[in-house]
């Protein structure tokens, strides 16, 4: 009978996780170029009560045996890196990875390289391109101050009109990263990932090059969370979260009976 109760905990404890891991992918919504997750479940040991192919008479063996597993347990939250849908602006310095899975590249504070699909670029004030966080566009571009309008071009050419000029100025071409294993990034925060050898190294592109995708101005890719999935989601962990409970009532109940046989 205990063994059905830590059963049916490692199940509660193993939903409240996936509810957790749904209610950060409808938290980020709304979150530029996020990728949503999914809890992945693996079934914990098993007791071995027979073993299966047991002999049982001289040329006979038992068929399937006597396993009681005992739970389970979330082994992994993968990450989509599916395409989220695009929302068009008047920003000159929005710009979108489309038609492929690759990273633009920042770096770090501690001098790493980050990968991030958020395409909301700013300008500091030494003119360098840096994300939202400050973080630096990696190769890194500088747009003159006198700039009075800038271009991007689908293969990732930066350009520049300099006031009181009628030709573009190339500044610099934005390199793209992708990886074999995408979905074994490292998180960690901000729209931005890390590598680890589990994603394998990265592999440097132009966009528009050697498979890489092409990037455009004037758009964002926003979130690929679909709400009505993890609403659907939400209420097959709130199903499943109960259904344990329960079986921690009827195993506490089988437990309150057999105290109560010798009154």
């Amino acid at each position: 009978m205990l063994r059905s109760l830590w059963t049916s905990a490692s199940g509660m404890i193993a939903q409240q996780t996936h509810l957790d891991v749904v209610t950060h992918n409808l938290a980020n919504v709304n979150t530029q170029g996020y990728k949503k997750r999914r809890a992945d479940f693996e079934d914990l040991m098993y007791q071995i009560w027979r073993e299966p192919g047991s002999p049982i008479e001289p040329n006979s063996l038992v068929p399937t045996g006597v396993q009681v597993g005992l739970g389970t347990r979330v082994n992994a939250t993968p990450s989509f890196q599916t395409q989220g849908n695009f929302q068009i602006t008047d920003g000159p310095m929005d710009w979108a990875i489309v038609e492929g899975n690759a990273f633009f590249q920042v770096t770090m504070s501690d001098g790493t390289i980050g990968y991030t699909r958020g395409g909301s670029w700013q300008i500091d004030d030494e003119g360098q391109v840096v994300d939202e966080n400050g973080l630096l566009l990696e190769p890194a571009i500088t747009i003159p101050q006198d700039a009075v309008d800038i271009q991007l071009s689908p293969t990732g050419i930066v350009s520049v009109r300099i006031a009181n000029e009628t030709e573009l100025q190339e500044l610099g071409q934005i390199q793209l990263a992708r990886f074999i294993n995408p979905a074994g990034l490292r998180a960690v925060g901000d729209r931005v990932f890390v590598q680890t050898d589990a994603s394998g190294e990265p592999i440097l592109g132009n966009p528009g090059e050697d498979g890489m995708p092409q990037v455009r101005q004037k758009v964002i890719e926003m979130s690929n969370v679909e709400v009505v999935e993890e609403m659907v989601e939400m209420i097959v962990a709130q199903r499943a979260y109960e259904a344990n409970s329960k079986g921690i009532q009827t195993a506490d109940d089988l437990l309150r009976i057999a105290n109560g046989i010798k009154r």
